[in-house]
Parts: C-alpha cells; sequence; structure tokens
C-alpha cells in the first residue's frame, strides 16, 4: 500500500488549462505534489485509490460533471477528502455535494487561503483515518490467533471477573485461566488490563460499525 504520508497527491481535475495550472502553482507552495487531470474519466480509471491525499474537483465539465464524478468515487470507497469547485454555484448544488460526500465546496474565483486550509485539513484528517484503519486491520489480525478458549477468557476478563470466578464459569484451574490470561496480553500485544480492554473495545465497535 503506498500510503506516503511524506509526500500526500492531491488529485486537480478541471478541464480548463489556466485554471489547472495556477492552482497547481497555488497548492505547490505549501509543499504538497499535484497530479492535474483535464479528462475526469481518465482520472477515475488511473488515479492510485490506495495513495495519501486529497482530491480537487470542478462542478462543471464538459462530457461527465464534477457531481457525476462524486457520486462514483463515493460509490467505489474512496476515502481521499473531495474539495468541489465551481463558478456558478447554487444553495440547492452546495447541499448536493455535501450529501454526496463532499468535505468542501468552494466557489470560483477560489480564495486562495480558504483552498489551502481545506486541503491540509483534509490531508491531515486523511492520514489519520488510514492509520486508524491500519491499527483496526492489525488488531484484527492479532484477535484472529485467539483460540476459542481463549475469547471466552477475554470475554470474563472484560466483564470483570476475576481469575477464580472466570474458572468456575469455563470449569477451569485457576492455573489454567491465569496461563490463557498471559497468553492474551502476548497475542494482543497488551501491556497492561487498561489496554487488553480498549483493545477488546475498539474491535468491537469496528466490527459494530462493519455490520451497521
Amino acid at each position: 500500500m503506498s500510503t506516503d504520508t511524506l509526500s500526500p497527491t492531491i488529485h486537480l481535475i478541471d478541464d480548463d488549462q489556466a485554471v489547472r495550472e495556477s492552482l497547481a502553482l497555488l497548492i505547490g507552495t505549501v509543499g504538497l505534489r499535484v497530479q492535474p487531470w483535464s479528462d475526469p474519466q481518465l482520472f477515475l480509471t488511473q488515479f492510485d485509490r490506495e495513495a495519501i491525499g486529497a482530491i480537487v474537483l470542478d462542478v462543471r465539465m464538459p462530457g461527465i460533471s464534477g457531481l457525476s464524478v462524486l457520486d462514483t468515487l463515493m460509490a467505489q470507497g474512496v476515502d481521499q477528502p473531495v474539495i468541489m469547485l465551481t463558478g456558478h454555484g447554487t444553495v440547492a448544488m452546495c447541499r448536493r455535494a455535501f450529501k454526496a460526500g463532499a468535505a468542501e465546496f468552494l466557489e470560483k474565483p477560489v480564495n486562495d487561503e480558504a483552498l489551502l486550509e481545506a486541503l491540509q485539513n483534509g490531508v491531515r484528517q486523511h492520514v489519520r483515518s488510514r492509520q486508524r484503519h491500519q491499527a483496526d486491520r492489525a488488531a484484527r489480525e492479532r484477535f484472529a490467533q485467539l483460540s476459542e478458549r481463549e475469547c471466552e477468557v477475554l470475554g470474563l476478563i472484560v466483564e470483570g471477573l476475576t481469575n477464580k470466578e472466570i474458572g468456575r464459569a469455563l470449569g477451569l484451574s485457576p492455573r489454567t485461566v491465569e496461563t490463557h490470561r498471559a497468553n492474551l496480553f502476548s497475542k494482543l500485544q497488551a501491556p497492561s488490563l487498561a489496554q487488553l480492554i480498549r483493545h477488546y473495545a475498539a474491535l468491537v465497535d469496528a466490527g459494530d460499525s462493519g455490520t451497521a
């Protein structure tokens, strides 16, 4: 996965060459790398969905509108934040863009500071989002290593039961419970009980979100 947080890419989609060139120069002043696109269809088929960054998307383009591109991106599960630009914005268009998943909606001529702030905030949020997803995936992989019995012990630990109470509930000796408990801390890489419970809660929350 090419998640290079030190060199995020801003994808700039606008059919107007002058606009692409001026915005690319502006975005480059804050150290962000820009990939310009004149053809939104080409962008949809070729851009790197795994990369860190953001998307700047013009609303009015020949052939396919920016809102249609936005719909396609959201339907494909693309997680890069999308900033919409338009020279003829309306309240209804703005509402439509936000409802479809846009992170920001700016009117042309674009205010330089507003665009740069939106991009920098979007990139930071994208980095944090990817880091959370990577942490969740790592946690799921660690939990997948647990045996059925270890999962049972973990559930009772989280409920606050002592080793003796867990032993009675599962028909195990305290020594066996202690062995399972030690395995849990090792496999889940939890240095403390509080961290073990946080790992468990995070996994449950992630599972609930995935099935919502």
